[in-house]
Formats: structure tokens, C-alpha cells, sequence
């Protein structure tokens, strides 16, 4: 019994996310650089745009435009395959890692390793616990979570907010979603 609940200890630790944010949008720049980030790698169905936005919408170009007139890095970090993400991100003038397969975290340590980005010095900003926390954690890199944009999303995606929606209700009773703005 007890190697059964630190399993389980060590699966909720991999699903906390570092921060919380309602969306990609409203946090500061000045909080990455005032933690030491210089790499934003963000979830892009949901957290950057809707999942049927085919190109980056006004606020996805400014956003970006203003983090890498701050000096950082951007990358869209995608379990999306398709050349919607590829598109998307060269619309953007930034880099591209689709396919993912988050929560796995191979796949983003090899791109992290890859692109030479030492894992404390990124973020990764997306709107689910199960993948995007989850990679990001298991990959060493902070994470911000984020309310999805929309409702509208694919079926295993909807599976996954089931999931998720006691999670986030327990993590918020218990603080353990500290929000960007207080740190």
C-alpha cells in the first residue's frame, strides 16, 4: 500500500502545473524574465487559438511579436500533426515542434535538447493537465496552466476535460494553482 500512494503522490506532482494564468493573453513579459525564462513554448489549440483557427489571429501575432521584441524565444509545442500547426507557426515567424505526444515527455526533452534549450530557462503554457502539464513537468520545464479558449474541441480532447475538471475544482480549493501574479 505504501509504494501504491507515492505512484499516486508522484502522478498528482507531475500534474501541478507551477502557474496559473486564465489565458496565454494576460500574463505580463516582464514575469518570464523576472523568473529567468527565455524560451516560451506554448500549446496552440486552445492556449494560443481555437482549434479550428487555421491562421494566428491578431492577438496571437501581437503576443508574439511583443515576446520576441522582449528578447525571448517562442515555439508552438503541438500534439497536432497536421500542416495546420506548421502553417500556423510560419504565419508567426517562429518555430514548430508538432506532433508531441504529450503527456509523453521523450518527445519534448529531444526537441528541447535538439534546439540547445536548458529546461530552466523555458516555460511551457498550455490549457490541459493531462498533456501539456504533464510534458512540460516530466520534461523539467516550469509550466503555466490556462483556461482553454473556446469549448468547442476534439473528442479525446472533451475525454480529457472530464477528466480533468475534478482535478483543476481540487486543485483550486487546496491553492495549489498559484497564479502568476503573485509571484
Amino acid at each position: 500500500m505504501g509504494a501504491n500512494c507515492g505512484i499516486i503522490l508522484s502522478m498528482i506532482k507531475r500534474l501541478l502545473p507551477t502557474y496559473y494564468a486564465s489565458s496565454i493573453y494576460d500574463i505580463d513579459p516582464s514575469f518570464y524574465k523576472k523568473i529567468g525564462v527565455k524560451v516560451i513554448l506554448s500549446d496552440l489549440d486552445n492556449t494560443l487559438d481555437t482549434v479550428k483557427t487555421k491562421q494566428p489571429s491578431g492577438r496571437a501575432v501581437e503576443l508574439v511579436r511583443k515576446l520576441k521584441r522582449e528578447g525571448f524565444e517562442v515555439y508552438i509545442v503541438s500534439n497536432n500533426s497536421s500542416t495546420r500547426v506548421q502553417t500556423y507557426a510560419k504565419l508567426l515567424s517562429i518555430g514548430v515542434a508538432s506532433f508531441m505526444r504529450k503527456p509523453l515527455s521523450g518527445p519534448l526533452k529531444g526537441f528541447l535538447k535538439e534546439k540547445g534549450i536548458d529546461p530552466k530557462e523555458a516555460i511551457l503554457i498550455g490549457d490541459q493537465l493531462l498533456t501539456d502539464v504533464g510534458a512540460g513537468n516530466g520534461a523539467g520545464v516550469r509550466t503555466i496552466l490556462c483556461h482553454p479558449l473556446s469549448k468547442i474541441d476534439p473528442p479525446w480532447t472533451r475525454l480529457n476535460r472530464i477528466l480533468e475538471r475534478k482535478m483543476r475544482i481540487k486543485m483550486n480549493r487546496k491553492h495549489l494553482l498559484p497564479c502568476w501574479r503573485e509571484i
